[in-house]
């Protein structure tokens, strides 16, 4: 042994054992995060999921918004796309992520746009981002995408300078619980 080191030093303290202990098992997520709507958060995921296919990752999509873009669509060739689940409510039919078909399916890596979405009353959970929450923790990682403005603490700042409140939130932690976090911006001419 070196002089001045000891076991204890070598040692993980039981924080990081506790920490680590949490973690495995525990799927990954990566959050596409917009400054603004549109800048091609969904794009760059798509991208990013198509790299990982390719790696030999299995990757499904759990729910992904093209907004009608062509070139968005595209980017869906070759992926596995989990059928979306009906549920009636106030006499129509909508359709919300199949939490429950991805969980039996059990890809290595999911695709579900848009985090701070409000599932139809019916769904297990109030908000898409619960679903995520449940995807996690059986172990299957998460590729999402976000707004900054949809992170709870600058919703009242961003209410102040766009004179618009936005009602679906996230809570900032997700933020600190991703394993990483890609900035997606464009310039406002090219916006």
């Amino acid at each position: 042994m070196h002089q001045g080191t000891s076991d204890s030093d070598l040692r993980p303290s039981p924080e990081a054992l506790l920490a680590a202990a949490q973690q495995e098992g525990r799927g990954r997520l990566k959050i596409f995060l917009g400054a603004a709507p549109g800048v091609g958060k969904t794009y760059a995921m798509l991208e990013a999921a198509q790299v990982r296919r390719r790696e030999g990752v299995d990757v499904v999509v759990g729910v992904v918004e093209t907004h009608g873009r062509p070139e968005t669509e595209e980017l869906l060739e070759g992926l596995e796309v989990i059928p979306r689940q009906p549920l009636e409510y106030r006499g129509k039919t909508f359709t919300e992520m199949d939490l429950d078909a991805i969980l039996a399916r059990h890809p290595s890596l999911v695709l579900v746009d848009e985090l701070a979405h409000t599932n139809i009353p019916g769904s297990r959970h109030p908000k898409r981002y619960l679903d995520v929450e449940e995807l996690l923790a059986a172990g299957i990682d998460v590729y999402t995408t976000v707004n900054v403005q949809h992170l709870e603490s600058l919703n009242d700042i961003v209410a102040q300078i766009t004179g618009t409140r936005v009602r679906e939130t996230i809570p900032d932690r997700l933020l600190d619980d991703a394993a990483e976090i890609e900035l997606i911006d464009l310039s406002p001419e090219e916006l």
